[in-house]
């Protein structure tokens, strides 16, 4: 048991994760594979109390044929501390093959630290923490390039960033449906933190005496160069995930339960943050808009098509007439934007 397990083993409810590996069919139709796992605590003697021992069944649903290398985690709640004997076995109901049951020792952990392979949680706040920084260098430069005040708009944008992970979080909840409890636990949306971070830029640009259009395209770079080194932490800890592929261009990742060739959405989608940031940092340095913010509007328009263009490649897919109705709008606005940067 490592320091960190050590210090969070009495702060609440204790987690055992356990992972069953086994290869796709080479051919064939999608199936599906029930996976039992059963755990006992070790060192029990006597009778086994309900919390020293588990028995669940896994559910993988649709795997595909060729898909190559599968891992499938079960994550057991509100067990006793300690180390676990894990046995998982297929459940044979018409899956190809025969699958032969593995065992493990695992050891119980705090909530989210109990995670299976391809799930590397610190990467998030590490790469997002260091996107945000980035942001508000070259927006303080930018900013600063048009005769604003670098500290104030600085100020601005931290205050934008704390409300803006806070609305990131909400949009989660309600999105997902999540008690309110969960606020601070539970996943965040990068919708959420726009909206309430912008909302935040904007008043604060009014209040400072500050051109709201000039400093939102001062904003623009940043934000997407952010997030083209923040999306891989997406990635890396297992959220936004892709759905599972057997094409070339998959990667092996996960969803926090389900380890497989993926789409790898989330680096696409850092990629289309990077090309739109250099687009606009240039855009910044050489164009002289007549209507400042189309910049940002264009930008902004540009990010957002893109995301529905890949939201099918999702393992969480948004509806099409959901996402048919955003692109269109965003198309609007993003040749609007081109027309002002063209003829303005």
């Amino acid at each position: 048991m490592g320091c960190l397990d050590r210090a969070t083993a009495d702060t609440g409810s204790q987690v055992a994760a356990a992972t069953y590996w086994f290869d796709a069919a080479p051919a064939g139709r999608p199936y599906s594979v029930d996976i039992r796992f059963t755990g006992v605590r070790e060192g029990v003697r006597g009778k086994r109390a309900a919390q020293d021992r588990f028995d669940v069944i896994e559910r993988v649903e649709n795997i595909l044929p060729s898909s190559g290398r599968i891992g499938v985690t079960s994550r057991v709640e509100r067990l006793n501390p300690g180390a676990w004997q894990v046995t998982a076995s297929a459940v044979q109901k018409g899956s190809p093959g025969v699958l032969p049951s593995q065992t493990v020792t695992t050891n119980t952990r705090f909530g989210v630290l109990a995670q299976g392979p391809s799930v590397n949680l610190l990467s998030w706040p590490v790469l997002v923490g260091l996107g945000a920084v980035l942001a508000l260098v070259l927006q303080a430069a930018l900013s600063a390039r048009w005769g604003m005040n670098s500290g104030v708009v600085l100020a601005i944008s931290a205050i934008g960033c704390l409300l803006g992970f806070i609305g990131g979080k909400a949009w989660y909840v309600v999105l997902h449906r999540k008690p309110l409890r969960d606020l601070f636990t539970t996943g965040a949306c990068i919708q959420g933190f726009l909206l309430a971070a912008l909302t935040v830029v904007v008043i604060g640009s009014l209040l400072a005496g500050y051109p709201v259009g000039t400093l939102l395209d001062a904003t623009a770079p940043g934000i997407f160069l952010g997030m083209a080194v923040g999306r891989p932490g997406c990635f890396l800890t297992g959220c936004c995930a892709g759905r599972p592929t057997v094409s070339r261009w998959g990667l092996v990742s996960s969803d926090r339960r389900l380890t497989i060739r993926r789409f790898p959405v989330q680096l696409i989608e850092a990629a289309v943050a990077l090309v739109i940031g250099v687009v606009s940092l240039v855009l910044v340095f050489v164009a002289e808009p007549s209507v400042h913010g189309a910049i940002f509007v264009g930008a902004l328009a540009a990010y957002t098509f893109a995301r529905q263009l890949l939201f099918p490649l999702r393992s969480d897919p948004h509806t099409p007439t959901g996402r048919a109705a955003t692109m269109a709008v965003c198309g609007l606005a993003l040749v609007g934007a081109l027309a002002v940067q063209a003829f303005g």
